[in-house]
């Protein structure tokens, strides 16, 4: 199936159940991270940017979790951005990223543009052209992984998946269609992505740079603006990667994550988890010593005294001792004062975060860390060699992805704004249209 036809003809139900199933706990997921998000110092600093410099002109979308209205492109900055500053979203393996944090908050704010202006898009519309642009934006990130040596930020490739999800809600013709792909890849950012684990800052996995630069290819296509072709979609030397589309789901490759830090931090606080329940004595006033045992990219991370929420998520040693200290690692635990909370960075200082060569060898395949503790009694314990909870093999259940939503948004969101977003979404394949949806995610809310 060509990608155009692809973008045209797939329907939501056309995917297998477990495709369909998984999309909406994507969904669920990026909204849940969003709430959370929506307060911080970063998502506050980009509602102003929207507001001070994309004032709404002919189109208009609702900030998430706000409701004032900015130009699509505005929401689309703001939204990538501030999903991105929680890092708790699904991400894939072998595109090294994520689509999620780009395409929902982007198509969003395309999809209350268009309702605004009176036109309808059906809820299963809506999931259709975000299966679209998952699929398409993860095959376009593992293209560029087999094609460019450098490993980059998720922005580089999303804004293609934001591509294709936007020209099905526009109706796009085959010709503009290409030249949107060609002009969103031209101006992708092709960030690099190490200098950010070394350097954490706002500026993240550029997700905020990928829904811009997606919905902007979009209505530059419109205007006629025309692009050259987009190397990751139609390059024969990527074909490979395009050939089973609508046949086999990348989506289904996902991971989520149980605690908003990095991915590769995730497997140490995996096996610290099972380590803790096993044994209750471990505490944070009971530790003497810390080691992790893990990858290349995972030692990296280190992370001991973070000095803002950026550098904490981008950490390793941080969330572990948070865990370790508190016995959880939610949202509060990596922003705000706990940042300088006195009973984590003790913990955290008594961590040591060694490369082991073989989890190095084995990784991007596999993401795994190895835990050994000792306590100040003498006792010692060690974790077997773990990956992280959330991946496809150790999948979340129903049951965790409610209540990681629940933790995330009940930070803005009351009961029953949360019940009716998690009831929305489960009903949206039958809604004849998505502005209830749009309504509950896009207008402005009440801090509980």
């Amino acid at each position: 199936m060509s990608l155009y036809s692809f973008v045209r003809e797939f329907r939501f139900r056309d995917a297998p159940s477990h495709t369909r199933e998984l999309l909406q706990t994507c969904l669920l997921d990026i909204l849940g991270v969003a709430a959370g998000a929506r307060d911080n110092q970063t998502s506050q600093a980009l509602k102003h940017y929207a507001l001070s410099h994309y004032p709404t002109g002919n189109l208009a979308s609702r900030l998430l979790f706000d409701g004032r209205p900015v130009h699509p492109l505005g929401a689309a900055w703001a939204g990538g951005f501030s999903v991105d500053s929680l890092d708790a979203h699904e991400g894939h393996f072998t595109s090294k990223g994520h689509a999620g944090a780009t395409v929902v908050p982007a198509l969003l704010a395309l999809a209350d543009a268009w309702c605004e202006q009176g036109r309808r898009i059906s809820g299963e519309e809506l999931l259709s052209a975000l299966c679209i642009a998952y699929e398409t934006a993860l095959r376009a990130g593992v293209a560029l992984m087999a094609s460019a040596p450098q490993y980059h930020a998720s922005g580089a490739f999303s804004g293609v998946g934001v591509v294709c999800g936007g020209a099905r809600l526009l109706g796009l013709d085959e010709q503009r269609f290409r030249h949107a792909l060609g002009i969103a890849e031209y101006f992708g950012p092709r960030c690099p992505m190490m200098r950010l684990v070394d350097h954490p800052s706002m500026l993240r996995d550029a997700h905020g740079a990928g829904a811009y630069a997606g919905l902007n290819a979009l209505l530059l296509a419109e205007a006629g603006v025309t692009g050259a072709p987009a190397e990751t979609v139609e390059d024969e030397t990527v074909a490979a990667h395009w050939r089973d589309l609508g046949q086999r789901w990348e989506i289904d490759a996902q991971y989520f994550k149980p605690w908003p830090v990095c991915r590769w931090a995730q497997p140490a606080l995996t096996a610290m988890t099972a380590l803790m329940v096993e044994h209750p004595q471990i505490r944070g006033e009971s530790i003497e010593q810390i080691q992790v045992q893990t990858f290349h990219e995972s030692m990296r991370l280190q992370g001991h005294t973070p000095a803002n929420a950026d550098e904490a998520q981008y950490a390793l040693a941080f969330p572990l001792a948070a865990l370790v200290a508190r016995g959880r690692v939610g949202p509060l635990e990596v922003t705000g004062e706990a940042i300088h909370a006195p009973d984590i960075l003790a913990v955290s200082r008594r961590i040591e975060i060694v490369e082991s060569d073989e989890l190095s060898a084995r990784f991007p395949r596999e993401i795994l860390s190895r835990v050994l503790v000792q306590l100040k009694d003498g006792q010692s314990f060690a974790s077997p060699i773990t990956a992280a909870k959330g991946d496809p093999e150790t999948g979340m259940s129903r049951t965790e992805f409610r209540d990681k939503f629940n933790v995330l948004a009940g930070i803005s969101l009351s009961d029953e704004q949360r019940q009716e977003i998690e009831a929305e979404i489960a009903a949206l394949p039958g809604r004849s249209s998505c502005e209830r949806l749009l309504a509950l995610v896009c207008g402005p809310t009440e801090s509980v």
